[in-house]
């Protein structure tokens, strides 16, 4: 497998790579991989799925994209 260096990493940068490891509970080297990953390899979802997963969230939240518009035109008109 090929390795790759990164050089002249800012110091800003390599602490919040730094942070979102520990947050993911990952290695550096695991935690940028990831990210490099999902950029550099989008996925294209099924209508299915992206429906699936809105409906997943309202769950979730309790509520659904219409819901907050309306609810937030009422307290708009109060």
């Amino acid at each position: 497998m090929p390795t790759l260096t990164i050089k002249g990493v800012p110091p800003e940068l390599h602490e919040k790579l730094k942070e979102r490891a520990e947050r993911h509970r990952r290695s550096m080297n695991s935690e940028l991989l990831t990210i490099l990953e999902r950029t550099l390899t989008p996925s294209r979802k099924s209508a299915e799925e992206a429906i699936a997963e809105a409906e997943a969230l309202n769950d979730r939240v309790g509520k659904t994209f219409p819901d907050i518009v309306n609810e937030a035109k009422r307290k708009g008109r109060a």
